[in-house]
């Protein structure tokens, strides 16, 4: 699909929406998933359930990290991607399934490190999602790159969906964990399958040269590595250092809380790195250090989130987890503003990446996994899980700050200010409403739903919004499902 005479604001706005409706389908599934299976399995079984999923997520993401960027940035920046499609899926491939050999060779490894046996066979079952989600992320950079933004959303759409829906049918026959990763594994297969349907970049040997791809790809692995590791560093570093399982399962519900801001970084900068290489290509300078600003500017918005998270903490745990897991509220109230500064990072470096300096997003994230390490080593022992929560979320606002001056010093842009004061006002404002309203069960969603349209009028009434992005706003609302393509045939 080719947005054409598209405004790239308007274009990028659409697509971000759609893929993050999309995303956010992870949302409702993943916690009436997360619902189900803390009941089902306790918190020992889903402690060996998180880490187990941890640890693949973490290498997944790893692994795709390394070419994700370098394909949608060469895709949007050529006229015909086929060659560069075929050696992005080439090299999926090969790295993927170099991955999974790897996992299950070291599993007993692994399971010894944590000191949980039955870890390694779990991660050794797991590891044959590896190549499959390799191969389905390479679909995806492929239509974000093509600016394709509505089949790539309905590949999330459809492994989140069959993914709720094969682990209550397979974890209820009886599998436990092993059931709900082999319907991890089925919907990624799903995954795949939509990704093919909608694009089909051939496995053949293609004239774009690798080392193309290498010379992009090395500092954005290394980048990916840090940046995914320190990620999940907190619940490592919780369990080596003498947590036990359910430590870990209290603090993975935490983080599969914190998840929302994260869904939107997910859903936005993909596509942030297609239009604004597509901008670049077309020399409109303009236009992309408009939507450059604009789009830090949207991370900053993210804070009341945040805020409304952290004051509603003990009410959404209890309720989506049960009392078992009281002690994640505190933790999701931390973590919380750790995930929307992490949003500011990948924001701040898909800048970065379009504009061709892939080598400093390794520089700016790096340097935070050895003092997150020192963070966990000094205040875990003493603090336990709120210390690796606040060394997570402190070092995360750090190189929030590093990445944004990083891009100042690049194109001369910074967010508003006046967006990081009404963001950070209203962000006490959420707190404050969803702390002194308690409700719990379903009146929950009311109250949540309630708080969030009313920070969303104070940001009108304080004009933080244009008349024009208002405007943009409102053009989307009718028919707007009709009006979006996903993109099939020549994309």
């Amino acid at each position: 699909m080719s947005v054409g005479h598209v405004h790239p604001g308007r274009h990028i706005v659409g697509g971000t929406a759609l893929v993050f409706l999309a995303e956010g389908l992870l949302l409702p599934t993943g916690l009436l998933t997360a619902a189900f299976l803390t009941r089902r399995l306790g918190p020992d079984d889903y402690g060996l359930f998180v880490l187990a999923t941890a640890i693949v997520a973490w290498i997944e993401w790893t692994v795709t990290s390394i070419f994700s960027r370098p394909t949608i940035k060469f895709v949007a920046d050529v006229d015909d991607w086929r060659p560069v499609g075929a050696t992005a899926l080439r090299l999926h491939l090969v790295v993927g399934c170099g991955a999974a050999l790897f996992l299950f060779l070291a599993a007993d490894l692994i399971g010894l490190m944590f000191a949980e046996p039955a870890l390694a066979g779990y991660l050794r079952l797991f590891a044959l999602e590896i190549p499959i989600f390799a191969l389905a992320h390479a679909h995806r950079n492929i239509l974000i790159g093509l600016g394709s933004f509505g089949a790539r959303a309905l590949t999330s759409a459809g492994r989140w969906i069959v993914r709720l829906v094969l682990v209550f049918l397979l974890v209820e026959l009886g599998l436990s964990v092993s059931g709900a990763i082999l319907a991890s594994i089925g919907a990624t297969v799903i995954e795949l399958a939509i990704g093919r349907w909608c694009i089909r970049p051939s496995l053949r040997r293609a004239s774009f040269p690798v080392r193309d791809f290498f010379g992009f790809a090395v500092p954005l692995f290394l980048f990916a590595v840090s940046l995914r590791l320190f990620d999940k560093l907190d619940l490592f570093a919780l369990k080596a250092l003498g947590g036990s399982a359910a430590d870990a399962g209290i603090y993975g519900a935490a983080q599969n809380l914190s998840v929302l801001p994260g869904v939107f970084a997910l859903s936005f900068t993909p596509l942030l790195l297609s239009s604004l290489s597509r901008a670049l290509r077309g020399a409109d300078y303009r236009q992309a250090h408009q939507l450059a600003r604009n789009s830090l500017r949207a991370t900053l918005v993210l804070l009341p989130l945040a805020g409304l998270l952290a004051g509603a903490a003990p009410e959404i745990v209890v309720w989506i987890f049960g009392t078992e897991f009281s002690d994640s509220a505190p933790l999701l109230a931390v973590l919380g503003f750790a995930s929307v500064a992490l949003v500011v990072i990948s924001t701040a470096t898909a800048i970065l990446t379009a504009a061709g300096k892939p080598g400093w997003t390794c520089a700016l994230v790096g340097p935070l996994l050895p003092l997150a390490l020192a963070g966990h080593l000094l205040l875990i022992p003493s603090l336990g899980s709120i210390g690796a929560a606040l060394v997570t979320t402190l070092l995360a606002m750090v190189g929030a700050l590093a990445s944004v001056i990083a891009v100042h010093r690049i194109w001369g842009i910074l967010p508003p200010l006046s967006t990081l004061g009404r963001s950070a006002l209203l962000a006490f404002v959420a707190y404050g409403l969803a702390a002194t309203w308690p409700e719990a069960g379903p009146l929950l969603l009311v109250k949540l739903t309630a708080v969030a349209l009313c920070i969303l009028l104070l940001f009108i009434m304080l004009k933080e919004f244009s008349r024009d992005e208002i405007a943009l706003a409102r053009s989307f609302l009718p028919g707007w499902f009709v009006r979006q393509r996903l993109g099939r045939g020549h994309a």
